[in-house]
């Protein structure tokens, strides 16, 4: 193993997200964790260079929007990672002024009519299971129920003519429809149909209003870029893309879009020429390209590129010549991302003869057989990308093989794809699991006696899943935030998730039966690796009792398992401090069973 490496110093690289060019001033706001360990807003000075946080509080700043016309700015902040997401306006002096009322709900920002007067809401206030739709006045604080509604419906942008809200109703986390909600009576007329599985994202309205961008499915196995006509509402593809479009944006004249593919886990760049009709595509390297946002001329593009060896930054893009600029809004260093590995991308067929992908880090220099530890990401609807990950890079750099899956269930492969791990088939992913750590196991590289998986979330699943059902294939396991059992998962999950949750898992009245026959709460005695769990007590949607049922189960056998619990944390690590001592816990579990 390298020696003089310690996890804090991949942690402790800043995180960034979320920037936008101010409407008046020539500087750009961002959300950083840098200096304080908690994600704060900051400023980047285009005439100067210079950076400086702008808030200071005491939990972290969840999104950032710009009112138009105007330095002012919506943020969102919950509570020790409650996620009970609350809105405030951070004034042009900075100053914060709350807006929404209950501690308990969770407010999600609908943005803000084009005079800056009135912003709108979806929140679970009256019912924590449904989501009904608000607009308030800025000036007066007064605050207006639009539409009362027994589903999740959520608030996408203001209809250009400040009369109408575009609506969406979301049916599960892949399927939703849109309609435009009238102000004046609080009617919906639905502008896609409900009856048609597809997703609809990132609506955008032309200056004028008569015509809807939008990133959809409809009717294809990959999103694309269409529009529709607001007076027949026909839908047409404007460019029909082999991987999934998103991050969609209009430049504020209305003459440009922007966006990005996701092609197998890396990003390309599109800008579209609303007059020309003519799209050009451009490309930072191996990494994810999001946030992008359109300067108020349109001349330039800020957006996020994260690399495996480029950590996350703000970049600007001048849409006229297609040239990049990286502004070092974060603290690292060409010598530390000289150290940074990037990965290849690996397949084997499953036991069906699917094909899956996996990103797989190999150590330098390597003179003997290392260990392998696999990075399972949650959702199960996400993907592993080929982004930078502070503990990948820390274990690489230690000497270990990490193969990040996107087993069947991950998006960014297709329609198809994402659905092949729905209720029965839910072992079906994990056993692509399986049938990867045998194929890696015959690698030269690789000591099949030290083999480690881990996960968070859902992924903390696929970990207790592989341990308690394939007891013989691997030798630790990590579960960050992980479920135990999907009948207790949907019993005690936050209400306002459960249903979204039930059409990828199944419901209890249908599927308990098949949930007791996986479930990994129950197979506790199959489980021979020793295990670390960590969990934080405030997490709305894993509960924490998930985690400690299964502890209490195998220190009754006295099995090997260790514990890191948060009382100031919830689905997320967020806290710097607690991401050290997570992180470090983890590192010291593996090397304490491995070396």
């Amino acid at each position: 193993m390298v020696e003089n490496v310690e996890v804090s110093q991949f942690l402790q690289v800043a995180k960034v997200s979320g920037p936008a060019f101010d409407p008046v001033e020539n500087r750009l706001s961002f959300i950083t964790d840098a200096e304080t360990g908690l994600p704060q807003l900051w400023s980047y000075d285009f005439i100067t260079g210079h950076k400086m946080q702008v808030l200071n509080t005491d939990d972290r700043v969840m999104f950032m929007n710009y009112l138009p016309d105007s330095s002012a700015r919506i943020i969102g902040m919950d509570a020790n990672g409650n996620e009970r997401k609350q809105l405030y306006l951070a004034d042009t002096r900075n100053n914060l002024h709350r807006l929404t009322p209950d501690d308990n709900a969770i407010y999600q920002y609908g943005g803000a009519s084009s005079d800056g007067r009135w912003i709108a809401w979806a929140s679970n206030e009256r019912r924590p299971a449904y989501y009904d739709l608000y607009i308030a006045e800025i000036a007066s604080g007064k605050i207006h129920m639009v539409y009362e509604g027994n589903a999740t419906y959520n608030i996408m942008t203001w209809h250009p003519d400040g009369k109408h809200l575009l609506v969406q109703e979301k049916f599960t986390n892949l399927y939703n429809c849109l309609g435009l909600l009238d102000l004046s009576d609080g009617t919906i007329e639905w502008i896609t149909p409900r009856h048609i599985y597809a997703s609809y994202s990132n609506p955008t309205f032309s200056k004028d209003g008569k015509t809807l961008y939008i990133i959809s499915n409809r009717d294809r196995e990959f999103k694309s870029l269409a529009k529709i006509n607001m007076a027949s509402y026909e839908l047409t593809w404007l460019y029909e893309h082999d991987w999934d479009a998103g991050n969609l944006t209009m430049d504020q004249m209305g003459t440009k879009l922007a966006y990005t593919t996701n092609e197998a886990g890396s990003y390309r760049g599109w800008l579209y020429d609303l007059e020309d009709d003519q799209f050009m595509d451009w490309n930072v390297g191996m990494g994810t390209i999001g946030d992008l946002s359109f300067n108020t001329d349109g001349s330039k593009l800020v957006f996020i590129f994260n690399g495996p060896t480029s950590t996350a930054d703000v970049w600007t893009l001048e849409t006229s010549q297609l040239k990049i600029n990286r502004l070092h809004c974060t603290s690292t260093t060409p010598s530390f991302e000289d150290n940074l590995r990037k990965p290849n991308v690996y397949k084997i067929h499953s036991f069906d003869g699917l094909e899956i992908p996996s990103f797989l880090y190999m150590p330098t220099n390597l003179k003997e057989k290392a260990p392998l530890v696999f990075w399972v990401h949650g959702g199960p609807e996400s993907q592993t990308k080929a982004e930078y990950h502070p503990v990948i890079q820390c274990l690489v750099n230690l000497g270990y093989i990490i193969c990040a899956p996107n087993v069947r269930g991950s998006r960014g492969y297709g329609r198809t794809y994402i659905q092949l791990d729905d209720v029965r088939k839910r072992m079906d992913s994990v056993q692509d699991l399986v049938e990867i750590a045998d194929a890696l196991k015959k690698e030269p590289e690789v000591d099949e006696h030290r083999v480690a998986v881990t996960g968070r979330s859902y992924g903390g699943f696929m970990v207790l899943a592989a341990v308690s059902h394939y007891p013989n294939v691997f030798n630790a396991g990590i579960s960050l935030v992980g479920i135990s059992s999907f009948r207790t998962f949907l019993e005690n999950t936050g209400p306002w998730r459960r249903k979204l949750r039930e059409i990828e898992y199944g419901t209890i009245e249908e599927d308990g039966a098949f949930f007791d026959q996986i479930d990994p709460i129950h197979h506790t005695d199959r489980i021979t690796a020793p295990l670390l769990v960590s969990h934080g007590a405030n997490d709305p949607r894993v509960p924490i009792a998930e985690t400690e049922q299964m502890i209490t189960d195998l220190r009754a056998r006295n099995h090997p398992i260790d514990y890191i619990r948060f009382e100031d944390e919830g689905h997320g690590i967020v806290k710097m401090k607690n991401q050290i001592r997570a992180y470090t816990g983890m590192v010291e579990f593996l090397e304490k069973h491995f070396n």
